[in-house]
């Protein structure tokens, strides 16, 4: 009998132990041929020091105060590099190495397929350092698209197959596609770091990968800011699990602040995000979509504030199923929401659909979302619509995953479609306008349990609203000013 999680979590391992560096030999890149006068290339020098410390395991590649104008820089297991603070290594215009080739490009889009068309890239590497105050800069020189010229990279930091990796204090702006992006990588810290990308795409991309942890950190990115991913541009993946992130300021000012997918093909286990400010969201503040086939389940969020988010909580299972074999529908079990606060709650800049919507949980009917728990959610969303959308009925979508494919939902709370076992508990959802539409609509769900729930009274005729749904149960809860709530069946 498979145990449940809701309670406690399993401890998460992330245990990464550092290069020692207290005696490790020095090799400043200046003694290798680097100016750093922002005008000659650099790349070459700090390839040289990188390629001294390593052979000396545990060396540090020390980068003094000045521009490091940089081509692709060659990674290398056993090394710690030091950005002192006032060094920047800033990406070079052209001469960024050309992305390798990969069999398996037709499963995810280009970004994700290649890893060497990036300023910094490692594969098969081990006991990497990034430690300083220092800046590593894209200087709008990183693409973002599909189409990239030749000279030109699309990623600032790319790690393959790595382990034990630690980065402590870096900050990384105008990154291109991706900020950090890893995959297939083992132990990972990465402690007061600064991802500053809001006119970019992503900022750090966790794929295949376990072990990790962000900590003590602000990222700011367009695209999805931290996401957790499973693609298949290695030809395999892994169980992504046990991995932390923790005591962040997190936003994305046009997409999803913290996100499971869409890359979904492998699966995620044992994951937790505590003590967050999600402070701007134009799509997901907390996302998760299996979209490939995976098994998300046993996650927890844990004191999360979020302000500026579109839509606050979004879950759903879709079947695009962009993987090798024709994967099955995924699944997502035992999520748990705890001491969620959300105001202000509208999208931070103009993106295409509406700028606010419901809290969302959208199963499938072969796949339905099994054991959710919000305890302590406490949510006050815009409101300001009319009773008659309390009968929408939004469209079943399985190849797509941004919460505007939903339009509308019937409910000003939470709209719950193709779940069961779930629990609300201690929560109170609100609203800035009077909203016609119930707190709650349900859509062939089987056990939902309001318990001490305080919801503000809709301006229609009901509170809470089953269609097709069996097993509903709601104790100590009551309007905010203590009126008994108004149900109806169908």
């Amino acid at each position: 009998m498979r145990r449940r999680l809701t309670g406690a979590f399993v401890a998460l391992a992330v245990v990464v132990a550092p290069v020692g560096v207290a005696n490790a030999a020095s090799f400043n890149v200046k003694d290798y041929g680097a100016k750093g006068d922002g005008k000659a290339i650099d790349s070459v020098a700090i390839d040289k020091a990188i390629a001294a410390a390593s052979a000396a395991v545990g060396g540090v590649v020390e980068i003094p105060p000045g521009t490091y104008l940089s081509r692709s820089i060659h990674l290398k297991s056993n090394v710690t590099i030091n950005i002192q603070q006032g060094a920047r290594i800033v990406a070079s215009g052209s001469g960024i190495d050309a992305p390798e080739s990969n069999p398996n490009s037709k499963y995810q889009d280009f970004g994700h397929s290649h890893f060497r068309n990036a300023l910094l890239w490692g594969e098969n590497v081990e006991n990497i350092n990034f430690t300083g105050r220092g800046v590593i800069d894209g200087a709008n020189k990183l693409e973002t698209g599909e189409n990239i010229p030749a000279g030109k990279g699309d990623k600032m930091l790319s790690l393959k197959f790595c382990k034990n990796v630690n980065i402590t204090d870096v900050t990384f702006r105008e990154a291109g596609h991706f900020a950090i992006i890893v995959n297939g990588c083992n132990g990972m810290k990465l402690d007061r770091i600064t991802v500053d990308s809001p006119d970019d795409r992503d900022g750090i991309n966790f794929i295949n990968s376990a072990n990790v942890e962000l900590s003590n950190s602000t990222v700011i990115a367009s695209d999805d800011a931290v996401a957790f991913k499973s693609d298949f541009a290695t030809g395999k993946t892994f169980l992504s699990e046990n991995n932390i992130v923790r005591d962040s300021t997190i936003q994305s000012t046009e997409n999803n602040a913290i996100q499971f997918g869409s890359e979904t093909c492998g699966s995620f286990k044992n994951i937790q995000f505590r003590n967050l400010k999600v402070t701007g969201a134009s799509k997901a503040g907390l996302g998760m979509v299996s979209m490939d086939g995976a098994v998300i389940e046993d996650v927890l969020y844990e004191n999360i504030q979020l302000t500026k988010t579109a839509s606050p909580i979004f879950i759903h299972i879709g079947k695009r199923g962009r993987c090798p074999n024709s994967p099955p529908t995924g699944k997502i079990r035992n999520i748990t929401y705890r001491n969620i606060t959300g105001t202000n709650l509208t999208a931070p800049r103009d993106i295409p659909g509406d700028p606010e919507y419901a809290s969302t949980i959208s199963g499938r009917s072969d796949s339905k979302i099994t054991g959710l728990t919000f305890d302590n959610v406490r949510l006050s969303v815009p409101g300001g619509h009319g009773e008659g959308d309390s009968s929408k009925n939004p469209p079943e979508v399985s190849g797509e995953y941004p919460p505007r494919i939903f339009g509308v939902r019937p409910a000003f709370g939470f709209w719950i479609r193709n779940a069961t076992d779930v629990k609300f508990l201690n929560s109170t959802i609100e609203f800035d306008k009077n909203d016609g539409r119930p707190a709650f609509t349900t859509d062939s769900v089987s056990g939902v349990s309001l318990n001490g729930v305080k919801v503000e009274r809709s301006a229609g005729a009901n509170d809470l609203q089953w269609r097709k749904s069996s097993g509903t149960s709601v104790t100590n809860s009551t309007s905010t000013s203590g009126q008994a709530l108004r149900a109806k069946t169908s």
